[in-house]
């Protein structure tokens, strides 16, 4: 069997137990080492067989397990953070399906909400946003039209943008053309959950010279959004007035 394991965004002790388990079980490992904090590692058994996939191409990686497969031994792909988010799997996954290799996904903690977790600060607020929209900004890998930043920003919610720290500038000239004001909260959030975690704070007016001052150019999220610095709603769940299926109103 291949498990797909999410290893969290950075703090080993951030995977899932199910995850922690099976890596422990584990024959083969498979790790993508430019992302993954290596201390997963110490999860495994003595003995067992690892590959950093950051030095392998895809067919590389599908004939470890592929092999493994026919020797009867499980392997743990494991990949940062939560693997359905920019884990390049689907692709994997479906060269098993094609072998009729037998897989399973176990999900992550994803970075979004570690960095949500260090602020720290909710990503969803009563009376500002209901939405949080994931995307990154367009390099090598070409976003679809409707889906650029300033398609994006037009909704005025909460964004998490990936893998686009290192291009500041246009992130924000996107989000400006898209109509967040230049006073919009912004919250750079770099290695989250990592010893070496740094936040920056500032809005779309100031965050490129502070991030450029910080050298920050990789392995960071760009939080954006009023959300981070707004009056909010008080949520109508714990309200006294307001009654719901396991409780009713006490007043």
């Amino acid at each position: 069997m291949i498990y797909f394991i999410g290893a969290g965004p950075g703090d080993p002790e951030l995977i899932t137990v199910k995850g922690a388990k099976l890596l422990q079980e584990a024959d083969v490992v498979i790790y993508t080492g430019s992302l993954v904090n290596p201390k997963i590692l110490e999860y495994c058994r003595p003995g067992v067989e690892i590959y950093n996939s950051a030095i392998m191409t895809r067919d590389e990686v599908l004939g470890v397990m592929r092999r493994a497969h026919e020797e009867h031994l499980t392997v743990a792909r494991v990949h940062t953070g939560d693997p359905s988010l920019y884990g390049a799997i689907q692709e994997q996954m479906d060269a098993l399906a094609a072998l009729n290799i037998p897989f399973e996904v176990v999900p992550g903690v994803s970075s979004f909400l570690a960095a949500a977790a260090a602020i720290p600060h909710e990503l969803t607020l009563p009376g500002v946003t209901q939405t949080v929209i994931l995307t990154r900004l367009e390099g090598r890998t070409p976003v679809p039209e409707q889906e650029k930043l300033r398609e994006l920003a037009r909704h005025k919610s909460t964004m998490c943008i990936f893998l686009s720290v290192h291009q500041m500038e246009q992130v924000v000239e996107e989000l400006l053309a898209g109509g967040y004001p230049s006073q919009t909260p912004v919250v750079i959030v770099e290695k989250a959950s990592w010893p070496e975690e740094r936040l920056l704070w500032g809005t779309l007016a100031d965050i490129v010279n502070q991030v450029k001052e910080a050298g920050i150019t990789r392995t960071a999220l760009v939080l954006v959004g009023d959300v981070f610095n707004s009056p909010y709603q008080l949520s109508q769940l714990y309200d006294p007035q307001f009654s719901h299926g396991y409780r009713g109103s006490k007043i």
